[in-house]
Formats: structure tokens, sequence, C-alpha cells
């Protein structure tokens, strides 16, 4: 396939079994230049194809020649009205069909209480025939189309069994032979089946319902500003850098940043986290998060499509439509699944013949054979689950990917964290400036080893004739700063928030070495910011006791030199977020082995695994050495995760069977990443992972259930102990059950 691939998302109609999706995707796959996957749950085809070999057009002309229909999917408000619609048309056919079987069915609940009060031949051929070809015509074109492309699927199973009761009673009423006519039996079993159908088709209505509340969650109504007056205007027409204003007790339309103002936002739906958030000047806003106090007013910054929810939903819709593993045996299954019944059945009809049963008894435990081993639930087992975890997990402020990355999470054995902006805040705080000339003898002096505290306030912009004592620090501050304004790290931004107004000189010929530290010159001379290793490489000296004062702290230090002399040195501390030893500890109940990486010295890395509880961690890694130290894990055979926001964690995250990104990381990182957390916490990792094992134990529960039924099923209704009808109602209430179950998923709670 062409670099230049495009993607198509496919509405599919007429999908009634895991035989139905699995012909329909082997076709889609033949096809020149295209790859599909095929989801009935979501009744969805998702198509990479390569447009200079195939079209949309091509790719729908190929569902229809399969025997189903399709369209562009359409937005989720679309599909839902004409979902409703055909619910509707569903309903109505059951209705129908139920009140022309009724009749037929008191006839059989009377005999069961002795009476025998039997209508004539001619009164339930009427009632069954519209029945057979009128509401069961579906399962004619259905079977017609499958065996045209040389599949099968349950719409094969039901037209043979019903056919066969149908036309055996034809043969008997009209030959007037010495039989029992079976009308009856082909009339209840279709309407059995349409009911199944029915009840399915709403409980998988059910299982897209956190999708549909995301949606539902969009605002319609914004007020914006517009030459000095407020107007309220479409919220899908505002447009970047549009100034709107929200009031207390509303959504907030689009994505924005505030301008003025002060209040709290409940963010719950975006991230999960309950409580909410303060909302300054300079603070950014989500669309529909609600404002709970202030007036905010806000300029918009990502409007419609682009905004945080509008990601939300396209990635849970992508998730839904994703097919996990497990499903591949569901599929292998499936495909050999009708050929099997079919050749039971033969056996069945042949052994009670040949065993002088008679020709009628041979026949209807044959149609109960049919008719028992619809594989529908098994279809269902897995697409379902999925479809309910995602939209669970979005709820949670938990974004998964596919379905794949969600599978392979409750198997996951280490777990790789990075420390800063995982298990720490992310926004280090310089902590104490120290100036090289006497730091050594005054921490010498010191029985408990404790650093100078650093001057606060610092002074500002034409205060330095003021504070001629602390020229020294200020001195180290200024040349930190000027060094580091031409770097991302976050050390770097720390350095320059805390020079605040200082006046900076500008530094000349930069070179920054990843992970270490960078050079530039400065006033003529050549100056060096960077970790001690870095200096230490630059030919400084460091007084090793002074930086073991501070990294025994959990604190993280950069040297300052200046013509090849120490400057000074300053120490930063990155607060440990709340909840992440809880969740380590979490983890490892869980049975995960969790590593740190940090790019921080022995010490300091040891300070902060001990803090939160980590045994094992890997202290100055360098961004590149990252991937490489998690392809060694997983060389040890098992699956690996790695949960980190940073850049330089984006190749880690996708060497990593599971990778998790928090959402306060870049876009690089979060691209990466198989499960992005909305929530920036390590227990969001822990949700993730329980909800995962949640639902694949949903999965095998249905697996079973519905394995389970067809290995009981098929067996009793060969050995003639299952009535066609009870089978048929059997059939309808697996399906059923295996959603039911599905939808028990909604019932998962935060292990924390």
């Amino acid at each position: 396939m062409s670099e230049q691939n495009e993607h198509a998302e496919l509405q599919i109609t007429g999908m009634r079994c895991a035989s139905c999706s699995g012909r329909l995707e082997k076709n889609l796959n033949e096809m020149p230049g295209a790859e599909a996957v095929v989801n009935i749950a979501t009744e969805k085809a998702s198509v990479t194809f390569d447009p200079a070999v195939t079209s949309v057009d091509a790719i729908i002309a190929t569902v229809r020649k399969a025997g189903f229909d399709a369209h562009a999917a359409r937005d989720f408000a679309a599909e839902k009205q004409a979902r409703a619609a055909m619910l509707r048309g569903e309903r109505n056919l059951f209705l129908i069909s139920a009140l022309l079987t009724a009749p037929l069915l008191i006839e059989m609940a009377l005999m069961l209480f002795g009476i025998h009060l039997m209508m004539p031949v001619w009164m339930q051929w009427l009632l069954a025939t519209p029945v057979q070809f009128w509401a069961g015509a579906r399962f004619y074109t259905g079977a017609w189309s499958a065996l045209r492309s040389g599949g099968s699927n349950m719409d094969v199973l039901v037209a043979l069994g019903t056919s066969a009761a149908y036309f055996l009673s034809v043969a008997v009423w009209l030959l007037d032979l010495d039989q029992p006519v079976y009308f009856e039996a082909s009339a209840v079993l279709i309407t059995l089946v349409l009911l199944g159908k029915l009840l399915e088709a709403r409980a998988k209505g059910k299982a897209s319902a956190a999708l549909e509340a995301l949606i539902n969650l969009q605002p319609k109504i914004a007020h914006v500003e517009h030459n000095g007056q407020l107007l309220d205007v479409s919220a899908g027409s505002l447009r970047p850098e549009d100034i709107f204003v929200v009031r207390p007790g509303e959504s907030v339309p689009v994505d924005g940043v505030v301008l003025e103002g002060s209040s709290s936002v409940d963010e719950a739906m975006l991230t999960g986290e309950s409580l909410p958030q303060v909302k300054q000047p300079d603070a950014k806003v989500y669309a529909a998060t609600l404002n709970q106090q202030g007036l905010l007013r806000c300029r918009a910054l990502a409007v419609g499509s682009r905004t945080q929810l509008a990601a939300i939903i396209h990635l849970v819709e992508q998730a839904q439509g994703s097919k996990a593993a497990i499903q591949k045996l569901a599929d292998r299954i499936s495909a050999v699944f009708v050929p099997t019944v079919l050749a039971i059945a033969s056996l069945t009809f042949a052994g009670w013949y040949l065993a002088d049963a008679g020709f009628s008894a041979a026949l209807i435990n044959a149609v109960a054979v049919l008719v028992i081993a619809c594989p529908c639930a098994l279809g269902l087992a897995t697409p379902t689950a999925v479809v309910v975890a995602t939209g669970r997990a979005a709820h949670a402020g938990i974004l998964v990917r596919d379905a794949a990355a969600l599978e392979r999470a409750h198997q996951l054995a280490v777990l790789v964290v990075d420390k800063t902006g995982t298990l720490t805040e992310g926004k280090p705080a310089v902590t104490d400036l120290l100036p090289a000339e006497g730091i050594a003898a005054e921490l010498a002096s010191s029985s408990t080893m404790q650093v100078l505290p650093l001057l606060n306030p610092l002074p500002q912009a034409g205060e330095e004739a003021n504070v001629k004592s602390n020229f020294r620090s200020l001195e180290l501050l200024r040349t930190a700063a000027a060094l580091a304004q031409h770097s991302s790290h976050p050390l770097s931004r720390a350095l320059l928030d805390h020079a605040g107004q200082i006046a900076l000189p500008e530094a000349t010929n930069l070179r920054e070495q990843a992970g270490l530290g960078l050079s530039a010159e400065l006033g003529g001379q050549t100056c060096v910011l960077g970790s001690p290793a870095f200096a230490k490489q630059q030919g400084v000296a460091l007084d090793d006791a002074q930086l073991l004062a501070l990294q025994t702290q959990g604190k993280s230090v950069i040297a300052v030199a200046r013509g090849g002399a120490l400057l000074g040195l300053i120490a930063f501390a990155d607060r440990l977020r709340p909840s992440s030893r809880d969740a380590v500890a979490r983890l490892h109940e869980m049975g995960v082995r969790v590593v740190m990486l940090s790019g921080d010295n022995q010490a300091t890395a040891a300070a902060i695994a001990a803090q939160v509880g980590i045994t094992e961690f890997r202290a100055e890694v360098l961004p590149q050495d990252k991937a490489a130290l998690v392809e060694s894990y997983k060389q040890e055979g098992r699956l690996v995760g790695m949960a980190g926001d940073g850049i330089n964690d984006a190749p880690a995250l996708a060497a990593a069977d599971v990778g998790f990104a928090m959402k306060s990381g870049s876009d690089i990182a979060l691209e990466a990443a198989d499960i992005t957390l909305m929530r920036n916490d390590l227990a969001s990792v822990v949700d993730a992972i329980s909800l995962s094992r949640a639902t694949l134990r949903k999965i095998r529960q249905n697996l079973f259930f519905a394995f389970g039924y067809n290995v009981l099923g098929i067996p009793l209704a060969a050995a003639g102990m299952l009535n066609p009808m009870i089978a048929g109602a059997a059939m309808a209430l697996s399906s059923v059950s295996v959603v039911s179950n599905a939808l028990l998923l909604k019932r998962w709670r935060s292990p924390l």
C-alpha cells in the first residue's frame, strides 16, 4: 500500500451474526490495496485503502455484492436516528409476526392442559405463511447472499430449519398424509428469532450509551463578544480567537484560555477527577466542562473537531470499532461453525430415520439442531464487551486507542515509569542557590548536612544596589537563566520562572547535549549548565560531599561554571503526585513489577524511589536509552508497559507492549501511546489495568457461555431432547444473555 492511504468508516446494515461480519471482512480484505476490520457490535467497517488502487464506491459495491448494504458513517445523531427507525421497523415486524403466531401458540399451550382444540390445517397454513415468507424474508435473502458468496451464516440455519418444518407440513396437508403438521413450529421459531434480534439490538444500543453521553455533553449555545455586546450563537459557529463568556452554572462551549475572572470548573467528564479545578487568568478551559462559581471571560483556542472532547469521542469510536486479538478465536470458529452444524443436522436426520423413528421425528430433531446452533452469541461475546469497556474507560478519563491495547493491559507484568511528570508533578521548582565560595565550609560545619536556604524574596531588576551581600547568588541565578532561556528542559523552565524579571544577557554559540546539559558563550567566556556528571566532563571540579547533601534529600542538582571554574550549584525539587505511593502499592498488589527510570543521579533517584515504595529503578538514564531498557525487559518474555509524558518518552512508549501517556505530556508522547490518561495520575494506570482485567473476565465468561451453550445444546437437540421451539427460545436467550453480561461492565469502579 502507498504512503497516501486513506481511511473510510462505513456503517453496515444486514449483518446478523459472527459469520456475516467474518465473511464481509474476508471479502473486503481480498480487495487490492484494502485492509478492513468489521465489527458486528458497532455494525461498522473500518477500511484503510490505497486510493490509487480502489475507492470508497468500490468498497461499498463489494459490501453490497456480499449481501449487505453500506454508507459512509454519519455523525452520531444521524446514525442514532437511523437505528431508532430500524428498531421501530424490527419491533413492528415482530409484533405482526407475534399476532399471527399467537393462535398457533395458544393451541399448543392448551394441549399442555389436556385440551385438544385443533384449528383446521388450512387456517394454520394461512397464519404461518406470511410469517414464513414475509416476516422471515430476511432469512432467505441473507442465506442466499451467504451461499452465493461461498459462505454460510445464521440465516442459512434459520431458513433451512423453518423451511423444513413448513414444507413438511404443507406436504402432509396437501397429500393427506398420516403425519402431524408443524406450522406452529416454523412460525414460532421465526417469531422467537425476531424477538431475540429485537432485544439484542436494544441491548447493543445501551452498550454505546457512554459514547452518546459524551456527545450529548457538547454545548449548543455560546455567549460571544461582538462589537461590545454579548450575542448568543451556536457553539459550532465559534472560531479560534473569538472572545466568549461563561456564566456560573454553564458549560464551556469550546477549548479556550481564561482572560478575566476566577472560578472553579468541574472537569470530571474530561478527566474522571471529581475535585473542581481552580481557573484564573491564563488557565485553560475545555469544552463541556462545568463552570461552578464565577464569571469567566475567555478566548477560544480549539473549536469543533479540534477540542479535547471531540478528540475523546473520536478515540472512543475508534476503540469501539477495533478488534481484540481474542476475537480471532471466535472468528476462526465461526468460519467453520455453520458447515459443521449442517453436517451434524444431516447426521441427526439420517440417524433417527435409520433408527425407524420416522421421517417426521427425524426431521424435527434435525431442525432443532439447526435452530439451537445459531452463532450469534459467539460473535457478540467479545465486541460488545469492548464497546462497553471503552465507554466506561472514557468516563473514567482513560482513552483507549484500540481493543488490542485494552486486552494486552491485563497481562502486564512490568510497568516502566518515568519519574518526572509521572510519579512527580513535572513542575520542578528552585529550592537552593549555592554560590561556590564558602559552600563547602558551611556544609562541613553543619552536623545535619543541611544546605543553605534559598534567598527569598529574590532581588528583582533594579534592586541589585540593595542586595550587595547576595551578589554571588544573584550572579549564579542570572548566569544559569541566561543559558537556560534557549532550552525546553523542565529544569530550564523552572530556572526562568524563578528568575522572574531579572535582566538576562544574551548567550551565543549554544550547544546542548540531550539529558546532560549545555554550554554557550556569555560575556566572552564559555559557560556550562548541566548535570554534575556533565560538568565534570567539561573539567569542572565539584565537591561530591556537597552534592550528596542535596541529592539524599531527593533534589535534582545542576552545576553552573564559567571559564572552567565552578560558579555554583542550583537545587530543584519536584513534588510527588499525592496518589503516586498508593498507586505503586496497588500495582504491587496486582502483581505488576514497577521500575522507575530517571535522568537524575543515583542518590536522587534512590530518594524518590524510596518515597513512593519502588525498589527497582534506573538512574542517569539518557532519553535515547529509555526505549532500549523497555526492550530489555520485553526480552525476559513478559508484557511490558511504559508510563510517561515527555517527548523523550515517545520512543519508549512506542516500544512498550502498552504505552500510557499523561494528557499533560507532549503531542508526540500522546501519539506514541496506546492509552491516554486524561487525569495526570499514575492511579489511572491502575484503573486501566483493573478495567482491562474486568473486561477480559467478561469476554471469557461470554465465550464460555456461547461455547457451553452450543456444546450442551447441540447434543441435546440431536438426541431428540429439545423441541425446536424450545431450541429457538434458548438461541434467542443466549444472544441477549451475552450482551446483558457485557453491560455489567458499567458497574466497574476504580480500585483506588
